[in-house]
């Protein structure tokens, strides 16, 4: 059973440059190929500023890069990827959304619409 998922990362600002953040972002998606995971979009917001100070790996961080990666993957990857990405010491704050399937009702036919000439014929008697 694979769920529709979303990794959210924040990772700590590197100012060496994008290699390294892109080498963050490698393993990342690697990690999740290599559990079985199908990654499907990967989406740079871009570096902000934090809301506040989180402090992570005994560093204050107090700007970070903020990614986005859809995948869909097996339900046992999640426990999995949050400690891989836990340990990583370029990640400040990993969260794995799941999105929800929509249900569909196949049965419902919709909106039925009166029928106004009936009723209008059924006064007039």
């Amino acid at each position: 059973y694979l769920l529709n998922c979303s990794n959210f990362l924040l990772l700590r600002s590197l100012s060496r440059g994008t290699t390294e953040t892109a080498a963050a972002m490698r393993r990342t998606v690697e990690a999740l190929l290599k559990h079985g995971a199908v990654v499907r979009n990967l989406e740079n917001l871009g570096e902000r500023t934090l809301p506040y100070k989180i402090s992570k790996h005994n560093l204050r961080h107090t700007s970070g890069g903020y990614f986005l990666v859809d995948f869909d993957a097996p339900t046992t990857i999640i426990p999995t990827m949050l400690d891989h990405l836990g340990r990583d010491i370029d990640v400040i704050r990993p969260s794995i959304l799941k999105h929800g399937i929509p249900e569909t009702d196949e049965t419902c036919p919709g909106k039925i619409q009166p029928n106004y000439e009936e009723k209008l014929h059924s006064r007039k008697k």
